[in-house]
């Protein structure tokens, strides 16, 4: 990663202008765009010199073209391999163990990891602490007393990294209440209860892995975050393959504590690099107080929303356990790969949170509101064509990536029909995860968006204790899509009062654009993709159809999100390829 980098996404800055071709339609731009408020005059004593940051502090210099590039292209890269491990780490549980009994046991307890990865790094800390850091570094920059950085991390991380082990420990002890509240129906309680009390570990290890990971961001340094769950996937990996005939599925429980810790050990060392960067005076005693007191409320609105969205995932798995031994696995590995389009296509926004959290902290509301829906454009056209070939392309999929060993036939056709429902979800899912981050941008307390997610998960219980008898895992699938969908509808119509101020009506009617493609794209490529026999030519029939359909309508249609892409893909390929050839 580039030292200098201030922005990891393609369209965000590529030159000290506030836009450029690749991120706005061409036109003269507005002027230069300090990258830390106003510019300071040199300081004309040494007790000045000494609290004035240093003139080109990398959180405050301005990108350069060519090391934009080269650090979206390592951002997106470690992101997809990262999703590829991730898909090789449920190849491996599903060939070693299939999808039975005790797959199902296993999954019981990596609800423990899959909360904990969104309460503590993805959504709910990083939503708290981005802003944080985000005001303090511009404290810093406005040449505060001491470190703010430094002190902000003095007062919040000692009492953070205690409050995790405390429910770690908690979680450990009550593993079997835990196994019992979660999944009554379950055919081996007692080895879901072992694992539970292993994958307990992850409360802590993600927890200082979520903070590392949030104030590295809001420095703007994305490398060592966008690595973590390369480090996560490999530890679950290595411990099936060599633990699994010992130990059976509960090494894949080992292997969830060893990659925690592994998420740890790759970014610590980055972030101590940060924190050394200046010496800190007098304690900043503002800082510190900022830690105590006003962070806690914010930390609570913003957990308690993550709790409530990762909450869908135990309603499903209380509903499936009732049913056939074999409905939690057919739901986990659908819902896996059916995420992979809603995951890559919110990368971006991980990225570009912390620019939206300094722009409100520098009071620039319109650069945040331009930012915002430029994220909602091309993440709604990335997330609908994933969801198109998702669609088309669901057996073929299934059946190259876990019909093997254990994994049966039966199991393909069960997971496939489950993931064609879930992608009905995926729009629903990105709007949310972008959506949100603008709630809590501000660094301010919203319980509105707890709320939304409150009613989403309402609808998500009512529907799929409905239908879960008469359509099993399918129907709790549909229950899961309306409900998240619901919530991105209460966000989106929010969003103009109580958030930045986006433009609704023009957000609304540029989603329709893609998402008609998107309709057409998918019965084109199921068409094509049921053709051959084999599922890898159907996959890549399939897959192709659906590509050239999206695009050629999106282009048709004029979609806004989409011609960024374009320009973005063109503007990264020209300079690595003067950055390699030069």
């Amino acid at each position: 990663m580039n030292p200098d980098l201030t922005h990891a996404t393609p369209d965000a800055h590529a030159t000290p202008a506030r836009t450029t071709p690749a991120a706005a339609p061409a036109g003269p731009p507005p002027g230069p765009l300090p990258a830390a408020g106003p510019p300071r005059p040199a300081p004309t004593s040494p007790t000045a010199a000494a609290a004035a940051p240093p003139p080109c502090a990398p959180e405050h210099a301005p990108p350069t073209g060519r090391g934009l590039a080269r650090a979206a292209l390592i951002t997106a890269g470690l992101s997809v391999a990262a999703a590829l491990l991730g898909l090789v780490r449920d190849q491996s549980l599903a060939r070693l163990f299939g999808a039975g009994q005790d797959t199902d046991a296993f999954l019981v307890a990596w609800t423990v990891p899959e909360f904990a990865a969104t309460l503590l790094i993805e959504d709910g800390l990083a939503f708290a602490l981005i802003p944080t850091f985000s005001r303090a570094l511009a404290r810093r920059a406005q040449g505060a007393p001491g470190d703010p950085v430094r002190s902000l991390v003095v007062g919040t991380l000692p009492r953070l990294a205690l409050g995790f082990a405390a429910v770690g420990a908690l979680l450990a002890l009550a593993a079997p209440q835990f196994v019992a509240a979660l999944a009554p129906g379950l055919p081996d309680p007692a080895l879901a209860a072992d694992c539970t009390r292993v994958t307990a570990s992850c409360v802590l290890s993600f927890g200082l892995a979520g903070y590392c990971s949030a104030a590295l961001r809001a420095h703007r340094r994305f490398l060592a975050p966008a690595a973590i769950y390369i480090a996560y996937n490999i530890g679950i990996v290595t411990a099936m393959y060599t633990l699994g005939g010992r130990w059976g599925v509960r090494s894949a429980a080992f292997g969830v504590a060893a990659g925690g810790c592994l998420m740890v050990l790759v970014q610590v060392p980055s972030l101590v690099r940060e924190l050394r960067r200046r010496r800190p005076g007098i304690a900043d005693a503002k800082a510190v107080a900022e830690a105590h007191s006003m962070d806690l409320t914010l930390l609570a609105t913003v957990l308690l929303f993550a709790l409530c969205r990762q909450s869908q995932v135990l309603i499903e798995r209380f509903l499936a356990s009732g049913l056939p031994s074999g409905a939690i696995s057919h739901l986990n590995y659908a819902q896996k790969v059916a995420q992979i389009p809603m995951t890559l296509s919110t990368m971006l926004c991980t990225v570009t949170f912390p620019v939206v959290a300094r722009a409100l902290a520098d009071g620039d509301t319109e650069r945040a509101r331009g930012r915002v829906e430029r994220d909602l454009a091309l993440a709604a056209c990335l997330v609908l064509l994933g969801t198109a070939a998702v669609v088309a392309c669901a057996p073929q999929l299934i059946a190259l990536l876990f019909q093997r060993g254990a994994f049966t036939a039966e199991d393909t056709a069960a997971t496939a029909d489950v993931m064609r429902v879930y992608a009905a979800g995926l729009l629903g899912q990105t709007l949310t995860g972008v959506l949100v981050r603008s709630y809590f941008s501000a660094g301010r307390a919203a319980w509105y968006p707890v709320a939304a997610m409150i009613a989403g998960v309402a609808a998500t219980s009512w529907l799929g204790a409905w239908a879960a008898g008469s359509w099993g895992v399918t129907g709790i699938a549909a229950a899961n899509a309306t409900g998240i969908t619901l919530t991105a509808v209460l966000l989106l119509a929010g969003m103009r009062r109580r958030s930045v101020p986006i433009r609704t009506g023009a957000v609304l009617h540029e989603l329709t654009r893609p998402l008609r493609a998107a309709a057409v794209a998918a019965v084109a490529g199921a068409f094509v993709a049921s053709l051959p026999v084999a599922p890898l030519a159907g996959l890549a029939a399939g897959g192709a159809t659906v590509t050239a359909v999206f695009v050629l309508l999106c282009w048709a249609l004029g979609a806004q999100g989409f011609a960024p892409a374009l320009r973005t893909a063109r503007t990264l390929t020209r300079r690595l390829a003067h950055a390699v050839f030069r």
